[in-house]
């Protein structure tokens, strides 16, 4: 289900600031390029919170 959220996040806000970024460059508005856009950024996530290490610190007394 997290899969899901986070493309579904990812998608929406994407799609979103394509849309205003066209917008205020007065070029036309492509879906595709926001779709394809956001499944890049949804793997992107994924890659990195599997290489952040999900550890507790150690406390070390310097």
């Amino acid at each position: 289900m997290r899969y899901f959220w986070t493309f579904f996040w990812a998608f929406l806000l994407i799609e979103m600031t394509t849309y205003v970024v066209s917008s205020m460059n007065g070029a036309t508005f492509h879906f595709e390029t926001g779709a394809i856009i956001a499944v890049g950024v949804t793997i992107l996530i994924f890659v990195l919170s599997a290489l952040i290490p999900n550890d507790p610190v150690e406390d070390f007394d310097h």
